[in-house]
């Protein structure tokens, strides 16, 4: 009888331990209860993501475990390039190089690699409750690299601050603020390696430099370490974020990343020593396994509530190996306390990402109020069902506070606060040529300004766009036609906003007698008027010259000192782009059809420049249907025959990019329903006639998700493409009611507005909703608040399957406004809720 207990205990010992040990699931990435480590299935270092990533209990911890030549990286210094990846038994093989010269000096944000070639491979490989972590190069490491290059990782800071931390012996809080003494090394950049292959265009190295900061130099200045030891525990005493790391092949060093880097982590990292190529690097990463953790179930409703006549449907995600489902309630709270009006059993979608989830419809719900949805220890935020849900401080903070805080070349005032001061009224000079950064390159022969002239009349109009205070065209261009679209389809009455162009003045929450958004309207054309006007020609943008500049946090009139000619002020850049012109062209050509009436002579401008432009560029036949866009607006705004006869030579091609161009059409149907003309019926027909197949394409794309929309992120969230999906959506909606349902674009908007997948159910509409993103990248991020009526990008995928919206104001692909659509859409698609809502 001993003998049997004595091997069940033993059994029981051994199945304890084996449930402790991480194993390698098919999505690619190692698990172990509530805990996964992935290894290089996501590739943005640049933003905190990628390389080896520690997820624990729903909460990404840490990230970004890769080598690098600095002790700590921000978005500009060099990241390496990954080659392959293989998955196979219990370990992660990713090999992976430096230096990636298509980044050298050229390309979107230009990088600076140091004089150093080489290869090398990460092995991540599970050994029972640990992951080993090995690193081979292909060469040592030079003499200027010693002390630089090594293997960091990153602790995201927003839930580590005031947090304890262990270093051996040592121990610490996580600070709120990077602490001096500081530590000064000689840079990376006194050592530039000839990587330029002569594909794209090349940066002047010596002016990304700048003259003293500059955020390119990552490693002259930095903090010096908080503790060097063997190893680091994060977080000891919380059992369910506890993270030990040891190093086997030298000391760990933690590292304040903030200190030259507002946007910087936690790095904790191991220093690669000399002549060393074989185990450079060995970590044994331990995570605290909390056995039987389960998710908790997230609850996502609408931020904001619902119209008693919508569809209402909340959806519960759950942990995926849940097999039971509880029941929902619904409570209704009074002044006199609350009562359950009714219990749902909540159906099963199925899996969607890492979650099981579960729908509940409470769409007979109708009566006025404020309720409540609970499910198992779960609950939603109280929301309202009214029919006047979304009458206020839904769409109206868009126009009311984000556009008027982010216009350029104004002061804004909001009583006794000011946004900013009068800002770069010393636009703007010719770029020189070459790669800038952001994605601003100056073409030879495109201008009739030599580098460095000044550019006059350019100094007016236009928003900053969101986190970077620069004017693109599409952004500008696109924003006006957004706003002109959403006057034009629903006309609404908002005067909250004194705009005075001429003194460059705005003050917020003082009436002028104007519609707001048709001033918005003119905003966004003068900008690109008058940069017309000034070049001959379209700008690509005005943006500031140096980088220095363009990581400025706060105040916009701080970035130049107003006085034009001098060497702060910003570069207008020019470009040859054909299919740009023509997508500006319609959106001018759109534009000018609101502000008649209300500016008559920049409404001509705007009409002018945008049939010049269509008859004047030339594209080939992959960008033919923009010029069918811009054929739509201008024979919707001046009803001229060539326009329409174009649509009808080429209705062959319209109606095979119907998925393209099925939302602007469907306005030019809409005119040409009633016309007795044989082309319009023809075309009429053709056009009714594709929209079954592709009705079948855009449900398919409806159903892969649990949330009635399309959802595929690729590294920025995809709030703002759900958004411009549902706008589009709308045109069809509204065309064509028997066939493309209202309930599509409703879902858009529930997206936006806080039923989305991940825990942080927060609406991605700042300050709209009881639970918003009110810590968001704009101009006042570095203070860790937002801007009411600015949407940010929303719930990002940490590839396979992870899906994360921080609380963190620098993480950009999560939670950067924008303009050209960002929160122009979303009031879009309120306004197309209440119009879908109460038309007979």
């Amino acid at each position: 009888m001993r003998k049997i207990f004595s091997c069940t205990l033993l059994w029981l010992m051994v199945q304890s331990v084996a449930a402790q040990e991480f194993k390698l699931l098919p999505e690619g990435y190692f698990n172990c209860h509530g805990v996964d480590v992935m290894a290089f299935s996501d590739f943005y270092p640049e933003g905190h993501q990628g390389g080896v990533c520690v997820i624990m209990n729903g909460q990404r911890v840490a990230t970004n475990g890769d080598i690098r030549l600095e002790a700590t990286p921000g978005q500009w210094q060099p990241v390496p390039k990954q080659l392959n990846r293989s998955v196979e038994a219990n370990t992660i093989t990713t090999n992976l190089c430096y230096p990636d010269s298509s980044r050298h000096l050229t390309g979107f944000n230009p990088m600076v690699y140091p004089d150093y070639r080489f290869n090398y491979q990460v092995r991540v490989e599970s050994q029972g409750k640990s992951i080993v972590v090995t690193v081979d190069l292909d060469k040592a490491i030079p003499e200027f690299l010693i002390g630089k290059a090594g293997f960091n990782m990153e602790f995201f800071p927003g839930r580590l601050f005031g947090k304890p931390w262990l270093m051996d012996k040592q121990s610490g809080i996580f600070p709120q603020q990077p602490n001096a003494p500081l530590a000064t090394t000689k840079s990376n950049l006194l050592h530039t390696g000839d990587f330029f292959t002569g594909k794209g265009d090349r940066a002047d190295e010596q002016h990304l430099k700048g003259k003293g900061y500059s955020p390119i130099v990552a490693d002259d200045v930095i903090a010096e370490p908080y503790a060097v030891g063997r190893v680091f525990t994060s977080q000891p005493d919380d059992p369910y974020s506890r993270l030990t790391i040891e190093s086997k092949t030298g000391d760990l060093k933690l590292y304040d990343g903030r200190m030259n880097h507002n946007n910087g982590w936690f790095v904790l990292r191991s220093e690669i020593k000399p002549g060393v190529t074989k185990n450079a690097v060995v970590w044994v990463i331990t995570p605290n396994v909390v056995e039987g953790w389960r998710y908790k179930p997230v609850v996502q409703t609408s931020q904001v509530g619902y119209h008693t006549q919508q569809q209402k449907k909340a959806i519960i995600e759950t942990d995926r190996r849940e097999t039971s489902t509880a029941q929902a309630t619904i409570v209704r709270v009074d002044a006199d306390g609350e009562k359950v009006v009714k219990t749902i059993q909540p159906e099963s979608w199925g899996q969607f990402l890492r979650y099981r989830y579960l729908t509940v419809d409470f769409s007979d719900i109708r009566e006025p109020g404020l309720y409540q949805l609970r499910y198992a220890d779960s609950k939603s935020s109280v929301f309202r069902i009214d029919d006047g849900v979304y009458d206020r401080g839904v769409w109206q903070p868009v126009i009311e506070y984000f556009l008027p805080v982010q216009m350029c070349h104004m002061r804004v005032n909001e009583k006794y606060r000011v946004w900013h001061d009068a800002c770069h009224m010393d636009d703007a000079r010719m770029a020189a040529v070459g790669n800038h950064f952001d994605g601003y390159v100056q073409k030879p022969g495109l201008s009739k300004y030599a580098a460095g002239d000044i550019v006059p009349g350019v100094n007016v109009g236009g928003w900053h766009d969101a986190g970077d205070f620069d004017l693109r065209v599409e952004s500008q261009a696109g924003e006006a036609y957004i706003l002109a679209l959403t006057y034009e389809a629903f006309h609404p009455d908002i005067d909250a906003t004194m705009i005075d162009q001429k003194r460059h003045l705005v003050e917020i929450h003082e009436a002028d007698g104007k519609n707001d958004i048709l001033q918005q309207v003119e905003n966004g054309a003068l900008t690109v008027v008058r940069s017309y006007q000034a070049l001959g020609r379209l700008y690509r943008g005005i943006i500031c010259n140096n980088l220095r500049q363009y990581v400025l946090l706060g105040d916009a009139s701080a970035m130049t000192d107003g006085t034009i000619g001098n060497d702060d002020d910003r570069w207008i850049f020019t470009e040859d782009n054909p299919p740009r012109e023509l997508s500006t062209a319609a959106q001018l050509a759109g534009t000018s059809r609101v502000l008649r009436g209300f500016n008559d002579e920049l409404a001509k401008e705007c009409l002018d420049i945008a049939a010049y432009i269509y008859k004047n560029t030339k594209v080939d036949e992959r960008f033919k249907m923009l010029r069918l866009q811009g054929a739509v607006e201008l024979y919707l705004t001046t009803g001229e025959k060539e326009y329409l006869d174009f649509i009808f030579d080429n209705q062959d091609m319209a109606i095979a990019s119907i998925n393209r161009s099925g939302w602007v059409m469907a306005r030019l149907v809409q005119k040409l329903s009633s016309s007795k003309e044989k082309r319009a019926k023809r075309f009429v027909a053709a056009f009714r006639n594709a929209l079954t197949g592709y009705k079948e394409s855009l449900d398919k794309q409806v159903a892969e998700t649990p949330y009635g929309v399309p959802y595929r992120p690729s590294i920025w969230g995809a709030g703002w493409d759900i958004q411009r999906f549902g706008f589009e959506y709308y045109f069809l909606a509204d065309a064509f009611p028997d066939v493309f349902p209202k309930e599509t674009v409703l879902n858009a908007l529930n997206f936006i507005l806080g039923c989305h997948p991940g825990s942080n159910n927060a609406s991605f509409a700042s300050g709209v909703g009881a639970k918003s993103a009110t810590v968001a990248y704009g101009l006042n991020r570095a203070d860790w608040s937002y801007i009411p009526g600015g949407v940010v990008s929303g719930t990002a995928l940490i590839r396979p399957d992870f899906p994360e919206l921080l609380e963190f104001p620098f993480l950009w692909q999560q939670v950067e406004y924008v303009l050209g659509g960002g929160s122009s859409h979303y009031m879009f698609l309120v306004l197309a809720a209440k119009h879908l809502l109460t038309r007979p």
